[in-house]
Formats: C-alpha cells, structure tokens, sequence
C-alpha cells in the first residue's frame, strides 16, 4: 500500500510513499477514517505469503501515514453466501456512521470475476472496539447482489445489474458522519455488469445508486463469545438514483479511491 498526497485535490503531489502497515503482506483497496477521535485505517489482504483467503484488517494510525501497533482481523469469508470461489474474497471495505453512531463497513464478498459478487455489511456494536472482531455482527446474506440465495432473508437481488461489488458513499463534506436520518435516499456508486452483457472485468462500469438506513435489523451468527442477536441500522440498496437526488452532488462528494 503507497500513499501520496497534496494540499489541494489537482495537486501537485508528492511522491509514492510506502505505508509501513503490520506484517507487509500483499495488500488492496485501503480506507483511512477517523471513528469517535481516532484514526483507522482499514483494508483487505492475505493472511500469508499466498492467495488462499483475502480477509479484512484494521490497526490504529498516528496520522494519515503512520500505522501504529498490530492489525487486527476483522472479516474473513466463511459464511455460506461467500463461499465457491477460489481464492475465497473479502475486499473493497467502505466506512460509514449510521443515525445511531455505530460503525458500519460494507464490503464486497466473493470473486470480482464472477456475479456472484455482491455487498455486505460489518456493524460495530455500540460501544465496541473496531480492533476486536466479536465487536462486528456480519449481515446474515449479500444486501446487495445478484443471486437470491445468498441474499439476507427479506432482501431482493437485483433486476438490471450483475455482480454489483465495489462501491463508494457520497457523503456531505466526505464526511462518514454526515448520513441522512430518516427514509432520504444516500447516493452511491458501485461496479457491476448490465445484465444480458457477458460477465468479465472488460464489461464492468460505474453505476450510480441509492440506498436508505434501514432500522431494527437483526443480524444472527452462531458461535460467537458475546450476545448472538444484533438489531440496529442496516442498509435497502437500489440499482437507481432517484429524481430527487442531484448527480452533480453526486459527483461531487464521491469519495475517489
């Protein structure tokens, strides 16, 4: 992971400059957020020197280009609905605050290669530590993607777009705090593939979409050391953005990784 970086976005920018992240190991799709005063950064990689299984980590920042202390795993694909594909993926974590202030990372499951790619959710308990996985609840199934059986109970998969995977939140002033309460409509951007065009990388795009905080929803998982049902805020994701939201606003509050 290289980091550069300017005082204005069109820069002009330093030179690459390596992030010293814990253990060095092959390393993608890096998120630097800040969550109740202290910095994270948050990415997904291999637990060793192979491609076997790529799972989420998190450690601590001093600044945007100082790590400091251990990673911690937080995320490995071991459901049944992320499961079929070798290597086995977790990838492309995003970071948001929900209306109750608890931490969410979406992220994609499975190969970008195939449709089975979708997106689901990470939610920190209230109070939680982010460096401690039993902190998480993971969605019960894909929120967003294309095959009903690996959809969370309740959740539909989508009509026009295949593989939906890899997106980005646009958010007030890039601010992962600043989400709207209520049933408003967030626009974000995802990849996937228009259905009845073939599945390959060469026929991925960018798609604008929406999604809406969704409360009291209950999050299961068995053999965990703390409480195993979880309800708060989850995610309705849509393949369209609505009349009411401004894609220049879009545009402009993309969070480019």
């Amino acid at each position: 992971m290289y980091v550069i970086s300017a005082r204005v976005p069109l820069g002009p920018y330093s030179a690459d400059q390596k992030l010293a992240l814990p253990d060095d190991r092959w390393t993608i799709d890096g998120t630097l957020l800040t969550f109740e005063g202290q910095r994270w950064f948050v990415w997904s990689g291999w637990a060793g020197a192979d491609n076997g299984e790529q799972n989420l980590y998190i450690c601590r920042m001093n600044s945007p280009l100082e790590p400091t202390g251990s990673q911690y795993i937080i995320s490995q694909p071991r459901e049944r609905w992320e499961q079929g594909d070798h290597p086995l993926v977790n990838e492309g974590p995003e970071v948001i605050v929900d209306p109750n202030g608890q931490l969410h990372i979406v992220y994609s499951a499975n190969g970008s290669w195939d449709n089975k790619y979708c997106l689901a959710d990470l939610r920190l308990r209230r109070g939680g530590d982010p460096a401690h996985v039993q902190d998480y609840i993971k969605s019960n199934g894909c929120l967003f993607g294309t095959h009903q059986d690996r959809m969370m109970a309740g959740w539909d998969a989508t009509l026009f777009i295949n593989g939906p995977g890899h997106h980005t939140f646009a958010l007030s002033n890039s601010d992962i705090n600043q989400s709207p309460r209520g049933v408003k409509h967030v626009p974000f951007v995802f990849h996937g593939v228009e259905k009845g065009t073939v599945y390959n990388w060469a026929n991925r795009a960018w798609f604008t979409g929406s999604f809406v905080w969704w409360s009291g929803t209950n999050y299961h998982q068995a053999n965990v050391p703390v409480d195993n049902n979880n309800s708060g805020f989850s995610f309705k994701i849509f393949e369209y953005t609505p009349k009411n939201v401004d894609l220049q606003d879009v545009a402009a509050n993309i969070i480019w990784l």
